[in-house]
C-alpha cells in the first residue's frame, strides 16, 4: 500500500457520484453506484444520507456514519480526474 494525498473535501453530485478535492488540489469524482449492491452501502440508496457525506477531520476518508465510509486510497486509486 503506497502513500496516498489526504482529501481535503468531497462534494455529492448526481447519479451517486462524488467530487472528491484532495490537498494536492487534485480532483476526482468517484463513482459509487457499484457499491449500492453491498449490502453495507445500501443505504446510500437514499438521496438525503447520501448528501450528507463529509470528509473525515485527518483527511484519510469520507465518512456517511460509523460504519459506512471510503478511504482516501480507494478514492484515489478508482475516482477519475475531473
Amino acid at each position: 500500500m503506497g502513500d496516498y494525498p489526504k482529501i481535503k473535501a468531497v462534494t455529492p453530485l448526481s447519479d451517486k457520484r462524488l467530487r472528491v478535492t484532495f490537498v494536492t488540489g487534485d480532483i476526482k469524482v468517484y463513482d459509487c453506484s457499484p457499491l449500492l449492491a453491498e449490502e453495507t452501502f445500501g443505504p446510500l440508496e437514499d438521496e438525503v444520507f447520501f448528501r450528507n457525506v463529509y470528509a473525515d477531520r485527518t483527511g484519510y476518508g469520507i465518512v456517511w456514519t460509523d460504519n459506512i465510509d471510503l478511504s482516501e486510497a480507494e478514492l484515489w486509486l478508482h475516482g477519475v480526474e475531473e
